[in-house]
C-alpha cells in the first residue's frame, strides 16, 4: 500500500493530474452541464446558478486549454459563442455522471453534512 500512496503523491500521477483538471468547484459541473450537447455561454450562465461571469469564463478557458472543451465564436452581432466537449471531455462524462448519480443517491446524507458544516462555522 505504501508504494501506491507514494505513487499518488508524485506530481505526474494520473489521478493527481486528473483531479488537477476537474477538481475545482466548477469544472465538473460545467462538463456535466455541457454533456453531449452544444451550449451557448448564456445557456451555461442560466444552467449553473451561483457562478460569476468571471469564474465561468475562467473555468471554460481552463477546460479549453486542457483539451476538454472546444469553443466556437461566430462573427455576428451580438457575439455568439458555443461550447462543446472534445472527445477527451466526452470520455470524462462517465465518471462525472457516476459522481452525480452518487450525489443524488446520497442527497440526504450530503444535506445533513451541509447542516453540520454550517452549524460548526457559526459556533
Amino acid at each position: 500500500m505504501a508504494g501506491t500512496r507514494e505513487h499518488v503523491l508524485h506530481e505526474n500521477c494520473p489521478l493527481r493530474r486528473a483531479f488537477d483538471l476537474v477538481g475545482d468547484r466548477w469544472s465538473s459541473i460545467l462538463l456535466y452541464v455541457i454533456g453531449e450537447e452544444v451550449k451557448r455561454y448564456s445557456d451555461l450562465q442560466k444552467q449553473v446558478p451561483g457562478v460569476s461571469k468571471k469564474m465561468l469564463t475562467q473555468t471554460l478557458r481552463n477546460l479549453e486549454s486542457a483539451g476538454l472543451v472546444n469553443r466556437k465564436v461566430y462573427a455576428v452581432v451580438p457575439p455568439k459563442t458555443e461550447y462543446r466537449l472534445t472527445p477527451l471531455g466526452l470520455s470524462l462524462l462517465v465518471p462525472v455522471r457516476a459522481l452525480a448519480d452518487w450525489a443524488k443517491a446520497h442527497q440526504a446524507e450530503l444535506d445533513a453534512m451541509g447542516e453540520h458544516m454550517t452549524e460548526d462555522s457559526e459556533s
